[in-house]
């Protein structure tokens, strides 16, 4: 089912499917009622609100899609691959993982992700980022992919461990708070470079 009204703009340069882990990591599609459904789950789940202040923080529906349609866009464009995180049986949306970023002149990107709460606690989180990774530093030919969170994310310091991505340091006021743009706080900063073994969490 597509959103009424909404003009639809073939992919000309699609990003593949990755599978595995009992996952199936596909493109977002923005013009998909159901797609926008959990992007406004996810966007708007206390946890997620807790940990992550994006630039356009989701209030409701029309600022979700605003939000899907901008991601879909640099997507498009090359400047990031938003993956949406399924059960490779089922098809049910379980989060998202996200290669930002990308700067083809230093071969880098960041990375981040989400994870749906009723997905939590079976290593959705763990097994996309490793996929989105091996897909980053493989297909797309990256050097480096940084991984950063606020300080106090424990979950999500032990998924960048378990996935590869070394601890480098502490960024000192690199993040918003929860919920503002006027005030900031700190971010561990963690990362994989392609010459770094392979992991198998």
């Amino acid at each position: 089912m597509t959103i009424a009204g909404a003009p639809h703009h073939p992919d000309p340069h699609p990003l593949p499917e990755l599978h595995g882990h009992g996952l199936l990591l596909r493109p977002w599609d923005a013009d998909s009622e159901a797609d926008l459904e959990t992007w406004f789950r996810g966007r708007t789940d206390p946890e997620f609100r807790r940990w992550n202040t994006p630039l356009r923080i989701t209030t409701d529906r029309d600022s979700a899609l605003d939000s899907l349609r901008t991601a879909a866009e640099n997507t498009k464009d090359g400047t990031s691959a938003a993956y949406c995180v399924t059960d490779a049986t089922t098809g049910a949306p379980l989060g998202h993982v996200g290669v930002n970023v990308i700067n083809r002149v230093m071969s880098s990107a960041r990375v981040g992700y989400w994870v749906l709460p009723e997905a939590r606690g079976r290593r959705v989180a763990t097994h996309a980022l490793v996929l989105a990774t091996r897909w980053a530093l493989t297909e797309l030919d990256l050097h480096r992919l940084e991984l950063d969170h606020a300080v106090g994310h424990d979950a999500s310091c032990r998924i960048a461990e378990r996935c590869g991505f070394r601890a480098e340091g502490t960024l000192r006021g690199a993040m918003w708070e929860a919920g503002r743009h006027d005030a900031y706080r700190d971010a561990h900063l963690h990362a994989r470079l392609a010459t770094d073994p392979d992991v198998e969490p």
